[in-house]
């Protein structure tokens, strides 16, 4: 069975939590929601500080969600949010989406939100999903294009930002415009009852701007991202602090907007 080959790109550094904090059921996994049943059982892999994780618990009250993900690190963070929230139907535990320790059959929903696109074997980890996932159950993954990613005004280091990180995402061993691929990935994996969708975050208002430009400034000079960056001889400390410069000249502007573009699939199992 396969193993994870790929690095994660970004790392657990502040920034990027508090853009993993920011993710809820509502804003990230909408397409799902619908098929939701208060019974089920649901397994999210790659569920990160857990606030969508304990989002799906309080949508399935006489169901069970499971969190997991690679370091034991994050889950203490998604242990305390669905503490904070009184939630007695979820759990974390550490897990390779490769090689996923249950058996066959044993979730409604298997659901993955910004994973595929840091995995060594999208179709393998797909593979897996579909095997612990009952007859007539869901498989359910999101994850973002950063080819699809549009924004304004043109500044040109945020060009630079956009070509340094999908180099040093693919030099990892993922694929940052997995988003595109989801619905490929899925066919070649055994699905054929797949729904097919997309779907945008978009940043506009003084308050979306200064987090998420500040958040992308602090994560490309501060992140595990910033030292593959280098380390991988991609871009230079300088060449991250006139991309991080630019994300906060963005930012300033009142005129800025930038949307993030995901593809979606909500897989039958059959």
């Amino acid at each position: 069975m396969a193993q994870e080959t790929a690095v994660y790109t970004h790392g657990f550094h502040e920034s990027v939590l508090r853009s993993h904090r920011w993710r809820t059921a509502a804003n990230s996994a909408a397409y799902l929601l619908g098929a939701l049943k208060p019974h089920m059982r649901i397994l999210d892999v790659g569920c990160g500080p857990g606030t969508i994780t304990a989002d799906l618990a309080e949508l399935v009250p006489q169901g069970e969600v499971i969190g997991l993900d690679t370091g034991p690190g994050i889950l203490e963070q998604a242990r305390r949010e669905a503490e904070g929230r009184g939630l007695g139907n979820v759990s974390f535990t550490t897990g390779d989406v490769h090689a996923l320790d249950y058996p066959d059959a044993s979730f409604c929903v298997v659901h993955a939100h910004q994973v595929l696109q840091h995995v060594g074997d999208p179709v393998a980890a797909l593979r897996e999903m579909r095997r612990v996932t009952k007859p007539r159950g869901i498989v359910a993954v999101r994850d973002s294009d950063y080819a699809g990613f549009v924004w304004y005004p043109q500044i040109p280091a945020l060009d630079d930002w956009l070509d340094l990180y999908r180099r040093v995402a693919r030099a990892n061993g993922g694929d940052p415009d997995a988003g595109r691929r989801l619905r490929a990935w899925a066919r070649e994996a055994g699905f054929t009852d797949i729904t097919s969708s997309s779907s945008t975050w978009c940043y506009a208002t003084p308050e979306e701007r200064d987090w998420w430009g500040g958040l992308w400034a602090d994560r490309t000079v501060q992140s595990s991202y910033a030292d593959r960056a280098v380390e991988g001889g991609h871009a230079t400390r300088d060449d991250l602090r006139r991309i991080a410069d630019g994300w906060r000249e963005w930012a300033a502007s009142e005129d800025a907007w930038f949307s993030v573009l995901h593809g979606e699939i909500l897989c039958r199992v059959t």
